[in-house]
């Protein structure tokens, strides 16, 4: 977790890193401690601090902190690790979407004609869903998040209890908030290296044979049919709710920018037509 609150902390968009202690038991000595260790280590870098929450749960990941000073906020699991530029890139595509989600890992809902019911999946031609694994969203998207909508107070208050009854979901609940008010749905963007170490499909050695192993935020607790299954009931209960499926289909990723990749010859080789060959 250190070494990925690094990479951020030096990224030059980065106005500060905070890590959210999930654990409220957790002695203040021990939390101290290690914010003063991230402050040592990355001195040069954003300021990294470590924040404890007063519960463990997964709505506090959207609670509009204080101390937030920026219009823009970057939500990520402590096992995913995003390249600086690409980070930078995520920044420049939200600057000019704000009124949608920003994200690298996509899913979709779906509907099943057979069980006449929402599911969870993933589509190869489109999503409705981007995950908090790597998540760039407005700061207003947090108060509209924990506080709800002027009359629907109640309703968004149900609707993270679903959150808390099923330990899951923050996610597409805030894909269904952030849809319901913009009608929009949220940006897939590319990057150019993403390293994802609770993937459940990482492979450890153990002994002297390779093995899948899930660890991590988003290791498999359970199978992965049973997660999907958890997922697809959080979005038939969010939409029970709101009486209202605001999910919005996307299509396509937003790339960077690729240069063009024509070929010269010189210096009696075939190289790209800017690079310059030194006699």
């Amino acid at each position: 977790m250190s070494t990925i609150a690094g990479v951020y902390a030096a990224s030059p968009v980065i106005a500060a890193v905070v890590v959210l202690w999930g654990n409220p038991s957790t002695p203040a000595e021990t939390l101290d401690s290690l914010s003063s260790n991230f402050s040592l280590l990355y001195s040069a870098g954003a300021p990294v601090t470590v924040v404890r929450q007063k519960s463990n749960s997964l709505n506090s990941r959207f609670l509009p902190r204080r101390w937030i000073r920026t219009r823009g906020v970057l939500i990520c699991d402590d096992d995913v690790e995003v390249d600086p530029k690409s980070i930078e890139f995520a920044f420049k595509v939200w600057q000019v979407n704000r009124d949608r989600l920003i994200g690298l890992f996509a899913r979709s809902h779906g509907l099943d004609l057979r069980r006449k019911e929402w599911i969870y999946t993933v589509h190869q031609d489109r999503y409705s869903i981007v995950l908090t694994k790597f998540l760039m969203l407005n700061v207003d998207f947090l108060y509209l998040y924990s506080c709800g909508r002027e009359g629907l107070e109640g309703k968004f208050r149900e609707l993270r209890g679903v959150v808390d009854n099923m330990c899951n979901c923050e996610d597409i609940l805030m894909n269904f908030v952030v849809a319901d008010v913009t009608e929009r749905g949220p940006l897939l963007i590319g990057a150019e290296r993403v390293r994802d170490w609770g993937d459940a499909r990482n492979e450890v050695v153990i002994g002297k044979r390779e093995k899948e192993v899930g660890v991590g935020l988003s290791g498999v607790k359970r199978g992965l049919g049973e997660h999907r299954k958890r997922r697809g009931e959080c979005i038939r209960e969010f939409h029970k709710v709101l009486g209202r499926m605001p999910l919005k289909y996307s299509y396509g990723t937003v790339v960077s920018p690729v240069n063009e990749q024509g070929l010269c010859e010189k210096g009696g080789k075939l190289v790209p037509c800017d690079q310059q060959i030194l006699e």
